[in-house]
């Protein structure tokens, strides 16, 4: 919905307008209809807004609650605010919009930081406490909405991107190695750095508290996912019917808005279920699909295109339908783009992301997405059935670990990196980062295979979908287009965490009865690598009221491009153009020899190095753009 930006001098120095309108106009495509700004004194607050809610000058921030107690920027939606705004009437607030803000400046009034865990929504929020100068900033429990951080010690700014902080005239940029090290091992960064030295993201579901002793920053954890309460009572039906219910009640709710809302519409079960749910609610609910130019592919990418499913849905809801067809050369037009927007590189191949997300800004300002519904039913078995035979909590670290060096191994970091790299990273964090995840929690158990698949879901959930919602944000954003994710509304996935895995995995009983104690470690291994199409199954069978039987039982597909064929064919001359020559900057951290070696490998022995390859690009410009300063606009 917005974009914020914050700076809090601990020295109490005066914080120069300029320089906060300076920092602010950086993201002014998060918010272009409005900007506003608080200075007072050694605290400054700015915010450029995309109305969504109460469009009028009343819903304009920084906004104070009526007392002036507090101030706060925002930055997403909060789907229960009309419920809260009833309960803080009843206790004599008095409101004068029907904005979400004004809640939020209400509530932080009556209850002060704790009204954060009250919030079923998307949020990032910077709050000025005007009688105490202490400054508060927040995220919502799920991280959908980022915020990021800088501390020199005398400092401290935030804002929603990266990009407005490192304009602040006493940054100067740097690499961190560290968080170079993770994001080449797994194509995401599980430890909050960013790849700018010194700027942090705020984990999901805390609040951070600084005022003028504050000699550090201290994140105060207030929520996380517990997969360890399942109730193994619960019977199949009514796992499926409150996973019904819950489900429409969270597409319901996520409908609000005083602008235009649609939806995306891919070839699978979860798009397609929302839609089913929003075209009730909106007359000729306008859907979007991107689809992809399969003239040049081979292998399993001559499925990706899913326009034709898309197509059977738009039909089927009568949606008004619109759709998108990419082909190879679309990506170096939006390459430098999305890493500028992106900034912050993290999992996929995301272009298209972008693509389809400037296509429906043209028609709406919310969008509705089908994030998370994998996460919490669990959609991807062939990653579990890698880990639920596990003997111990080492067995399971050590064979999960394998699988999620999605692009390069430890073992192989020395021919990644450049010698003056590899000497200062120690290739053994990544591994720590990893086992961090888990051991956060100390009520992860890991003695049975269903504990195994929990522990999976917790894990993926923590590190891959915020990935996730990141790309989607700031890709969404970049064409001031708010995305929307029903499958993470507070009640369900409160439910959804109780659901036993053997609901939500098909086979998971047939799985467990032919484990054998006696296999090698590598036939597991290879076993663990076969398809499996049964997760989700609840999900699945609650969705079946809503959508065709053609979709509800179709083989799981992600949302990606033909990029394995691309790559070997139209779009080779590009990748070597950009990564090979002698103007490459990335190759001070990369070695150009390893490169070339991935590619070779890539385009002539046939080994799939799609991933790795979108890497090195989007690495080299984020060189190009953040290092050498390279204009893409």
């Amino acid at each position: 919905m917005c974009g914020i930006v914050g700076i809090f001098n601990l020295n109490r120095d005066i914080v120069s307008r300029n320089v906060l309108k300076s920092m602010s106009d950086k993201i002014t495509h998060r918010g272009p209809d409005d900007k506003g700004y608080f200075l007072n004194d050694n605290i400054g607050l700015a915010h450029n807004r995309l109305a969504i809610l109460d469009i009028t000058k009343k819903g304009a921030q920084p906004m104070s609650s009526k007392n002036n107690n507090w101030t706060i920027v925002f930055n997403g939606c909060i789907y229960n605010f009309l419920e809260l705004k009833q309960e803080l009437k009843s206790k004599g607030h008095v409101f004068n919009s029907d904005s979400d803000t004004e809640v939020i400046c209400e509530g932080l009034d009556e209850y002060g930081i704790s009204f954060f865990e009250r919030l079923n929504g998307m949020f990032a929020i910077g709050a000025w406490d005007n009688i105490n100068n202490e400054l508060y900033f927040s995220r919502d429990r799920f991280g959908i909405k980022p915020l990021y951080y800088w501390f020199n010690g005398k400092t401290i700014c935030f804002s929603s991107e990266i990009k407005a902080i490192i304009e602040h005239p006493d940054y100067k940029i740097d690499v961190d190695l560290d968080a170079l090290n993770e994001y080449f091992t797994f194509q995401n960064v599980f430890s909050y750095n960013t790849l700018f030295k010194g700027v942090t993201m705020l984990p999901p579901a805390n609040t951070v508290r600084i005022n003028s002793k504050s000699n550090g920053v201290i994140h105060n954890s207030w929520w996380d996912y517990d997969f360890t309460k399942t109730d193994e009572s619960m019977s199949f039906e009514f796992a499926k019917s409150e996973t019904k219910r819950l489900f429409e009640q969270a597409v319901k709710r996520q409908m609000i808005a005083d602008v235009p809302v649609g939806s995306y519409l891919s070839g699978g079960m979860d798009s397609g279920s929302i839609t089913s749910i929003a075209s009730k609610h909106v007359d000729r609910l306008p859907t979007f699909t991107c689809g992809f130019d399969m003239s040049e592919t081979t292998g399993r990418e001559i499925n990706f295109d899913e326009r034709r499913d898309a197509e059977i849905m738009a039909n089927h809801f009568k949606t008004e339908h619109f759709e998108q067809v990419m082909n190879a050369g679309d990506i170096r037009w939006s390459l430098p783009k999305l890493v500028y927007h992106l900034e912050d590189l993290r999992v996929g191949m995301s272009y298209p992301n972008y693509y389809i997300s400037r296509l429906a800004s043209k028609f709406v300002k919310v969008c509705l997405q089908g994030t998370g519904g994998d996460e919490l039913f669990g959609g991807y078995p062939w990653r579990y059935y890698k880990v639920f035979d596990s003997i111990s909590q080492k067995d399971f670290f050590d064979q999960y670990y394998d699988f999620w060096q999605r692009l390069v191994s430890d073992e192989e970091k020395e021919e990644l990196f450049t010698k003056e790299v590899f000497d200062k990273i120690d290739i053994s964090e990544p591994r720590r980062v990893f086992e961090r995840v888990f051991t956060f929690n100390d009520k992860l158990r890991y003695d049975s295979p269903s504990e195994h698949i929990n522990n999976s879901l917790y894990f993926e959930i923590k590190t891959f979908l915020p990935g996730l919602f990141l790309v989607g944000d700031k890709l969404a954003m970049a064409h001031g287009l708010e995305e929307r994710f029903p499958f993470m509304d507070n009640d369900l996935v409160n439910f959804a965490m109780k659901v036993p895995v053997k609901h939500k995995l098909g086979n998971l009983k047939d799985k467990i009865n032919k484990i054998d104690e006696n296999e090698t470690f590598n036939k597991k291994k290879s076993v663990s690598y076969q398809e499996f199409n049964d997760g989700k199954n609840v999900l699945r069978k609650a969705m079946s009221d809503f959508i065709p039987d053609k979709i509800l039982n179709r083989k799981k597909q992600g949302f990606s491009a033909p990029d394995e064929s691309w790559y070997r064919g139209e779009n080779a001359d590009y990748v070597k153009e950009l990564l090979l020559n002698n103007d490459t900057i990335s190759t001070k951290y990369i070695s150009k020899d390893y490169i070339k070696k991935i590619i070779k490998e890539h385009i002539d022995d046939g080994i799939n190095h799609r991933l790795l390859i979108w890497s090195f690009m989007n690495f080299e410009w984020w060189c190009k753009i953040f290092i050498n300063g390279e204009k893409v606009y």
